[in-house]
């Protein structure tokens, strides 16, 4: 099923590595949440202020049902979308949005996915030569980024039985380390996994855990490379509807190094966790939960890992969307069904310094000084958040409800989408 392992995959391997950390200091989009995993970009040239109607549109197209995010490089989009029964990975020519090649397959969505859209929900993951997606039904799909030619598929459902099926759909975007795609899975034996990209060969799969929706993450700790996961620490038998933890694991072999709990309603740990230089990592949750700031850190002897709780807060009550921290201070909004304020807290402290109401729920991304504010009611905004408050720089309406993907951006080039259309806009100056 899968190919020989032989020189040629060997240099895919190779070239693999070398985008990844080429990626690190680009102006795309390799993967959720850009080329650091943090939703900033690198990019400079930003507007300080755009017209009435909005940036500059380059172009606008109906794309179909999805919340899947916007992956970018050298000039293709690479995402996902519901066309009825079947799920189809895309890729589209940045400058224009046409359509270069789709590949379409049945995914009956879960009942439970009906409500808000079916989705899928993941951000395809580009790796070397090839462009990986896991649709809601858990299924991988890795192609060669230019054909669309299908290289490898696996059901990771069927393959690892006793995973977590979630209710609206597996929602995790995988992540790249060195040699390995890394997925959350939840289950006995394989919480987590790492696949050769190459040709989805199993290279480790570690853990007793359940999933949840977030997505993974890579840290590091004094030199020590670390994957951080949301799995769910409750028994099948368990009747205690709130559980949870996060957890750090080492990304060579799946070593589970330490882990902390951070209990939410039906283990609905959504957004992703921040980090930051100084070794503390921050987590928030819906549904009542909150925030907590842990400090990460390896003991002199041992090397052993260390996890201090050093505050929590439930005023930060991040759902789905993003979180951006800029020197001490992380914002996102706070809330689940009802307002959802724009917050500003202190990770050192766990203070609040401010909320705002000005915008529904929403995503974000931070560059040039500068942040991008994507609502759920499609307001796109150009803002500056500091610890003294906001500062509006320019409003515009341009996409329609349930506008919850995050948005992507390549250098001075923008792209937004909601459930039904993808638009892309000159953000630069």
């Amino acid at each position: 099923m899968f190919g020989v392992y032989n020189s040629s995959v060997r240099t895919l391997i190779l070239c693999a590595f070398v985008s990844a950390i080429a990626s690190a200091g680009s102006l795309d989009w390799p993967q959720f949440g850009g080329p650091h995993r943090n939703f900033t970009s690198d990019a400079t040239g930003l507007a300080s202020s755009w017209p009435s109607s909005g940036p500059k549109k380059l172009w606008a197209r109906p794309l179909g049902e999805g919340y899947s995010g916007i992956a970018i490089e050298n000039g293709v989009l690479y995402t996902m979308y519901r066309r009825g029964d079947d799920e189809v990975a895309v890729a589209l020519a940045a400058a224009t949005g046409k359509t270069l090649w789709e590949y379409a397959y049945k995914a009956s969505a879960p009942d439970l996915a009906l409500e808000n859209g079916p989705g899928p929900h993941t951000t395809p993951l580009i790796v070397g030569d090839r462009v990986c997606s896991v649709g809601i039904l858990a299924q991988l799909n890795c192609f060669d980024k230019k054909s669309g030619k299908l290289a490898w598929s696996k059901d990771l459902y069927k393959d690892f039985p006793g995973s977590t099926r979630m209710d609206r759909g597996y929602s995790s975007s995988p992540i790249l380390y060195k040699n390995t795609i890394i997925l959350t899975l939840g289950g006995h034996g394989h919480a987590v996994v790492a696949l050769n990209p190459a040709d989805g060969a199993l290279v480790w799969a570690k853990n007793d855990f359940g999933n949840s929706p977030s997505s993974p993450m890579l840290i590091n700790v004094q030199g020590q490379d670390q994957l951080i996961a949301f799995l769910d620490d409750a028994g099948k038998d368990s009747k205690d509807l709130a559980h949870g933890i996060v957890a750090g694991i080492d990304p060579s072999n799946g070593q589970l190094l330490w882990t902390h709990p951070h209990k939410t309603s039906w283990d609905l740990n959504i957004a992703m966790p921040v980090w930051g230089d100084d070794n503390i990592l921050v987590i928030s949750s819906a549904y009542g939960t909150g925030a907590r700031g842990l400090k990460v850190t390896l003991t002199q002897t041992g090397g052993k890992t260390t996890v201090q709780e050093l505050w929590s807060n439930n005023r930060l009550r991040v759902h789905h969307s993003t979180m951006v921290r800029v020197g001490d201070y992380i914002y996102g909004s706070s809330g689940d069904f009802g307002p959802a304020p724009l917050t500003a807290i202190n990770v050192k402290t766990g203070e609040i310094k401010w909320q705002n109401r000005t915008f529904p729920k929403a995503s974000f991304v931070y560059a040039d000084g500068k942040f991008i504010i994507v609502d759920e009611d499609g307001g796109v905004s150009l803002a500056l958040l500091s610890p003294e408050g906001v500062k509006i720089l320019s409003k515009a309406s341009l996409l329609s409800n349930n506008a919850w993907t995050a948005p992507s951006l390549a250098g001075t080039k923008l792209y937004i989408r909601d459930r039904k259309n993808i638009i892309a806009l000159d953000v630069g100056q």
